[in-house]
């Protein structure tokens, strides 16, 4: 089976997320981000270059979710993908690229902080289906069909005698 990949993108919030809802009513995240670039010297120290910028957009449960958690200086790793857009500046069409990410966290590497494990919430309520109903119905039905095991013979002093095991 083939591994799936996407594009990816590592940097900093430049600008603290903003929430907005498109006309169809889902939620859309947008961040400028910041990328910054070191160049290796011969004598193996590093040299800061200009960083770049791009902007970070998100969409529906996703973009709720990282407007939440995310602010300004945060370091961040994204998965998505890179579209190109043409916008009108000052009367003139400029293409801009955006990354439109599908998944968002923390650059551990930077960011120090504690994972909390439980699992999310539904979004839904669980509701109670026929089908689930019948389900659950024969389980209780094959389980109740099951024969314990026998319990095992007891000595006189109330302990459990076993047969030796070869191993």
């Amino acid at each position: 089976m083939t591994i799936r990949t996407k594009e990816s993108l590592s940097g900093f919030l430049a600008t603290d997320p903003e929430l907005s809802f498109t006309r169809t009513g889902d939620a859309r995240m947008y961040a400028r981000v910041r990328q910054e670039h070191f160049q290796r010297e011969e004598d193996g120290s590093f040299t800061r270059l200009e960083s770049t910028f791009t902007d970070l957009v998100m969409f529906r449960k996703s973009a709720e979710r990282a407007h939440a958690q995310f602010q300004k200086g945060d370091a961040f790793i994204a998965e998505g993908e890179t579209r190109t857009y043409t916008q009108t500046v000052d009367g003139t069409e400029v293409e801009r690229e955006q990354f439109i990410a599908a998944r968002v966290g923390h650059d551990n590497n930077i960011t120090r902080y504690d994972v909390d494990r439980t699992p999310p919430e539904r979004e839904a309520p669980q509701q109670e289906t026929p089908v689930r109903e019948q389900v659950q119905q024969a389980l209780a039905e094959r389980e109740a069909q099951l024969d314990p095991e026998p319990p095992a013979a007891t000595a006189s002093t109330g302990t459990v005698q076993r047969e030796a095991v070869a191993r």
